[in-house]
């Protein structure tokens, strides 16, 4: 199985900038997509952004384009998600899922592995 552990979480005024982590042990490579996805308090689960293992290839939800990032390092067997200008709306607990095989990008039920979570609060 993969391993997800994610890192980078915190408290950070309206328009700052965090980076969250996500680092795969165990069958990193047999992934086929890496996503993130956020969780506000009484709120459902929201797709945030992806990207796909071999390729590169990212998408982003409409809210956090050209503001968020997800990238990856294969040397560290790592993704990361960048987010910059950030709202507190935004506000959430942010975990890291993985796809086996490839599904549908924006819906949790076609991940098979998930993080632990970590929360960022974005304060005004």
């Amino acid at each position: 199985q993969v391993q997800l552990v994610e890192s980078g979480g915190g408290l950070v005024q309206a328009g700052g900038s965090l980076r969250l982590s996500c680092a795969a042990s165990g069958r990193t490579f047999s992934a086929y997509r890496v996503g993130w996805f956020r969780q506000a308090p009484g709120k459902e689960r929201e797709f945030v952004a992806a990207i796909t293992w071999s390729s590169g290839i990212t998408i982003y939800t409409d809210s956090v384009k050209g503001r968020f990032t997800i990238f990856r390092d294969n040397a560290k067997n790592t993704v990361y998600l960048q987010m910059n200008s950030l709202k507190p709306e935004e506000t959430a607990v942010y975990t890291c899922a993985a796809q086996a095989r490839g599904g549908s990008v924006s819906y949790g039920e076609w991940y098979d592995y998930w993080g632990q979570g970590t929360q960022v609060t974005v304060s005004s």
